[in-house]
């Protein structure tokens, strides 16, 4: 067998496509390593959101450099190099300028291609291959969807790209026009998920929402109807999905949370700012007031829902009394969870070229009152899981003897103690004991779920 490594950055996206990376190369004789100076193919698959990813990427691919220089001395055997993602999308052929020793450049709509770009590569002519386009046929048509080597929980891509073009993000011009999956598509390969053991489904795309397809009827689904399809599956024990874009929620995904019992009551919204200014800014294309009325009709219809958020502070433009409207709507809201980052420049997005940009201090400052609130609102969410008894899949050991981690409805990390041996994959009941910021703790009734 040869030996594959992957290192993965970024999004839940990211992390489906390296793990249909392995089931590609599988097949083809490569096994899954986690030692860069032994392994004959590396993959660096990239992130274009976070800050100064670019550089990130090229510094990485530097210690990759020596590390395959030392196998090289001592074995004599090279390494193909590879960087997938959004930034290998972005950067294109100036990787292979930057970084003469990565044998291939491939984008996250062409990674499909990845088998036959590595059969390609010869070590003694150097050739190199960039593969970057956005192809006619959609990856998802052409890729195989046997799978290999998951856990009890795993991610599901269903739609990529974006249309809706705010001004701080990438993704459009990375992931390109909105796509979304056939249903036939969808369930085949939930279905072959299910078969290898996963019990819990992350439906993903960068608006997953905004997911519409033609059903077996040639009537048109929207994403409450294809869970409603998805939670069919027998074996299939809880879904998810993720992330979410405020316009998109639609009545039948609101209901399907109040009549499904396998959809998890956990909502991840990005809202970004509670300013309207900065909103229009940003092209967000909704207000806080429509953001408020989509969250209200929510729990209207599940009333103990968990509702997160992203938030992006210090925007170009951004004044002391937006920062103050942002507060407002947090405290409003009341999240059980939510991420929040200083805006930071993104190369090649609109706001990137805005005047106005806020002083590094000022948001550092505005930063952590966000966060201390946040922190605040997310501590009281979890305590008030103590004394329930919640419904939990075992997703691995944990750190400690006997201790096992798994998650919430509420995707929240729980951690209890059991002799048992084979709790993973498993659906137990805990009944909450601790609350902590990040995670909670609790103890296992007698009798195990599944």
């Amino acid at each position: 067998m040869k030996k594959l490594f992957i290192k993965t950055h970024g999004c839940q996206m990211n992390f489906y496509d390296s793990e249909k990376m392995v089931d590609l190369l599988k097949p083809h004789g490569y096994q899954l390593n986690n030692n860069v100076e032994d392994s004959d193919i590396i993959v660096l698959n990239t992130c274009h959101i976070r800050e100064k990813a670019v550089e990130k990427t090229y510094s990485e691919l530097g210690r990759i450099r020596d590390k395959i220089a030392l196998r090289k001395e001592k074995t004599g055997k090279d390494s193909i190099v590879a960087v997938a993602g959004c930034v290998a999308q972005a950067q294109g052929k100036e990787i292979m300028r930057r970084s003469p020793w990565v044998d291939i450049v491939v984008g996250p709509q062409s990674f499909q291609n990845l088998p036959e770009l590595i059969a390609k590569v010869d070590p003694i002519k150097k050739n190199k291959h960039v593969d970057i386009n956005f192809p006619v046929i959609p990856k998802f048509d052409q890729l195989n969807h046997e799978v290999h080597d998951r856990g009890p929980s795993a991610f599901l891509t269903i739609q990529e790209g974006c249309d809706k073009f705010c001004t701080f993000c990438v993704v459009p011009y990375t992931r390109g026009a909105e796509y979304s999956r056939p249903v036939k598509s969808i369930i085949d390969e939930a279905k072959k998920l299910i078969d290898a053991g996963v019990k819990e489904i992350t439906l993903l795309g960068q608006n997953v929402n905004a997911w519409n397809a033609n059903g077996p009827n040639k009537k048109k689904w929207g994403l409450g109807r294809l869970i409603a399809e998805l939670a069919k599956i027998k074996d299939l024990e809880f879904i998810r999905y993720t992330t979410s874009h405020p316009l998109d929620m639609d009545l039948d995904l609101i209901e399907a949370h109040r009549d499904i019992e396998k959809l998890m009551p956990y909502l991840h919204l990005p809202l970004q700012s509670g300013s309207d200014n900065i909103l229009k800014l940003m092209n967000r294309k909704h207000t806080t007031k429509q953001y408020l009325k989509v969250i209200e009709k929510v729990r209207h219809y599940k009333p103990d829902i968990a509702i997160s958020g992203d938030f992006i502070i210090g925007f170009p433009g951004e004044s002391s009394r937006d920062h103050e409207s942002t507060i407002n709507v947090i405290n409003e809201v009341q999240y059980s969870q939510a991420y929040s980052f200083k805006y930071s420049i993104r190369p090649g997005t609109p706001a990137g070229i805005y005047y106005n940009h806020v002083d590094e201090k000022v948001k550092s400052s505005r930063l952590q009152e966000v966060q201390e609130i946040l922190r605040e609102q997310q501590m009281r969410f979890n305590k008030n899981s103590i004394g329930s008894t919640l419904k939990v899949l075992v997703l691995k050991h944990g750190k400690k003897n006997g201790q096992y981690l798994g998650r919430s409805p509420f995707n929240q990390s729980i951690y209890f103690n059991s002799e048992e041996l084979n709790l993973i994959g498993s659906t137990v009941d805990i009944d909450v004991t601790e609350a902590f910021q990040n995670s909670l703790t609790g103890k296992m009734k007698i009798n195990k779920c599944t």
